[in-house]
């Protein structure tokens, strides 16, 4: 794992600048669990919500997974953490669940993400259909989301983890 995070050029192309951006979100989400033990990235700190920084990490391999691949392409492998009966299975975290666990799904739920994404142009639209609407994305639509997802959640893990041991960073 690594927290190294760079901000794409800012003369790149839009694919360049949106992959960019979204890879920078995705490294700020790690690197805000980074040297926290299961424990503590299990903690939810702030009552009454259950949300934790492994809960948001679960989330996001979720989210990775049903834009890229439900959504962009048409695969539907199944949820990872939720169910039908319990749709924020992802936030809800038990003391088997192991950091370890899940942050290898949500890095091989990216690396699909981008392998599916590296076969569309920018303007072009998603083979599947998003399941509340039926409406298709392009993937330029879906990385844009994506960065907004990201940047939301990310918000989230700031105040968690300050909570957790005080650390602070943007």
């Amino acid at each position: 794992m690594t927290s190294e995070r760079r901000e794409p050029a800012s003369d790149a192309d839009e694919r360049t600048m949106l992959e960019g951006w979204l890879d920078y979100h995705r490294r700020t989400l790690a690197w805000k669990c980074e040297g926290l033990t299961d424990t503590q990235l299990r903690t939810a700190p702030v009552a009454p919500s259950e949300l934790s920084l492994m809960g948001l990490v679960r989330h996001m391999a979720e989210v990775e997974r049903g834009w890229f691949r439900k959504v962009l392409v048409d695969d539907d492998p199944g949820p990872i953490y939720y169910t039908e009966e319990d749709r924020d299975g992802d936030f809800r975290t038990t003391e088997a669940d192991t950091w370890q666990e899940a942050y290898a799904t949500w890095q091989a739920e990216i690396e699909v993400a981008r392998r599916n994404a590296a076969g569309f142009r920018l303007d072009e639209m998603s083979r599947g259909k998003h399941r509340r609407t039926g409406e298709r994305f392009s993937l330029r639509w879906i990385y844009t989301h994506m960065v907004e997802e990201y940047a939301r959640h990310n918000g989230h893990a700031d105040l968690i983890r300050e909570c957790i041991d005080g650390a602070t960073g943007d």
